[in-house]
């Protein structure tokens, strides 16, 4: 499948800043140690690929899923091959005292944090709430101590959203969160972020649905009135990496709009998808209807899709990569804006947060508008989008 054609592009996003920087990337890389932190999720996996292409002096690979990094080093073998320098993995999560030991006997001259739960889903109960905060939030800064101590990390990375620009979502606002927490540990150790769109057809992701769908014969679901911004997988680790390596204290990269990359509809993107695989779409009036006649429509190679309009928590209608109040550089690169931070931080509201973030958590009880509560004080801003439903409740 190819992926450009289904959103109308014909070349990859960031190809002219990567011509133009290569020779930087290469050299840094190959006489670099660096480590990759939730490298096999869609976007670690993809950054990995990237600095794996350049033949690092060392790269180490953590990650939760034991499965998913045996088929990161099977995909890296398998295409680029092999290169002189260390490559391993690690089957570690990054708040254990396994990665703490870790930090104690190893060095790194770069760190890429692509852990993160990205879900707005995530938000659908309290516990997974808490979860996406310590992992988004306060594993950020933990992993970040663990290695900025040893004053040997040139700098520290970490994936941030689009969806933290005047966020909606829990997750959008947990990672806005996280870029408050990251300027003040850029007091001493130097960092960079990045915020980007929708990852076409990463783990989880309503697209890598549409493929699941499709194995298992079953009919397709989007909404019809959500539009969003997609990049590739190549292209997500790519800006990544040219932010992790390039990238000034506190810069945020994003992506540049223009003629390559533009708002499309997720129902869209479900017809283009069908019809790159060679299937007639037939728009069914409701998910039973879709469900009901999957089998005969499939065997006369249409297939049943149901488009709906959306109404759970969380959900922007449109995407946004940066805030009016918030300063711009759109020249030093092409196809990529930065993002110009000056340390910005309230000593007092981050200690508090994380005070009443670990009360709660002691307790070991705690209700969604508990810690809804808690990102409004800390975003005043924070426009948070509750329904009450979540996407569980779709097909």
């Amino acid at each position: 499948m190819n992926l450009l054609s289904i959103f109308n592009r014909k070349e990859h996003l960031f190809q002219d800043d990567l011509n133009h920087i290569e020779k930087d990337l290469h050299e840094i890389i190959c006489n670099s140690s660096i480590l990759v932190i939730g490298g096999a999720g869609s976007i670690g996996q993809a950054v990995s690929i990237e600095i794996c292409k350049r033949k690092p002096r060392l790269l180490h690979v953590v990650d939760l899923s034991e499965n998913n990094l045996v088929e990161l080093v099977r995909n890296i073998r398998s295409s680029i091959g092999y290169f002189s320098g260390e490559f391993k993995t690690f089957a570690l999560d990054c708040g254990s005292k396994e990665f703490e030991a870790l930090s104690i006997n190893q060095s790194y001259d770069f760190i890429f944090n692509l852990s993160a739960l990205k879900h707005v889903r995530s938000e659908k109960d309290p516990f997974t709430l808490m979860r996406l905060i310590q992992v988004n939030i306060f594993n950020t800064i933990k992993t970040l101590r663990l290695f900025s101590s040893k004053n040997h990390l040139k700098n520290y990375f970490s994936v941030s959203t689009d969806k933290a620009s005047n966020p909606v979502s829990m997750m959008g606002a947990s990672k806005k969160i996280m870029e408050n927490y990251l300027h003040r540990e850029s007091k001493s150790q130097k960092v960079s972020m990045a915020r980007f769109a929708n990852v076409a057809f990463s783990d989880g992701s309503l697209l890598h649905g549409f493929n699941q769908r499709i194995l298992k014969r079953q009919p397709i679901s989007a909404p019809n009135d959500i539009k969003r911004y997609f990049i590739t997988p190549q292209e997500s680790g790519e800006l990544c990496l040219i932010s992790g390596l390039k990238g000034e204290n506190r810069d945020i990269f994003f992506p540049k709009l223009n003629e390559k990359l533009d708002l499309i509809k997720f129902s869209e993107i479900a017809k283009e998808y069908l019809k790159s695989l060679n299937y007639d779409v037939v728009e069914c009036d409701s998910e039973e209807d879709a469900r009901n006649n999957a089998e005969a429509l499939i065997s006369e190679n249409k297939w049943p899709c149901y488009f709906f309009k959306s109404d759970t928590s969380g959900e922007k209608d449109f995407e946004e990569f940066y805030t009016s109040d918030e300063t711009l550089d759109l020249d030093k690169y092409k196809s990529i804006g930065v993002i110009k931070n000056e340390i910005d931080y309230d000593e007092k509201l981050l200690n508090k947060f994380e005070l009443e973030v670990n009360r709660l958590f002691e307790q070991k009880a705690w209700k969604k508008n508990d810690l809804i509560k808690l990102f409004k004080e800390f975003l005043p801003n924070f426009n948070h989008l509750e329904t009450g439903k979540s996407l569980d409740e779709k097909m």
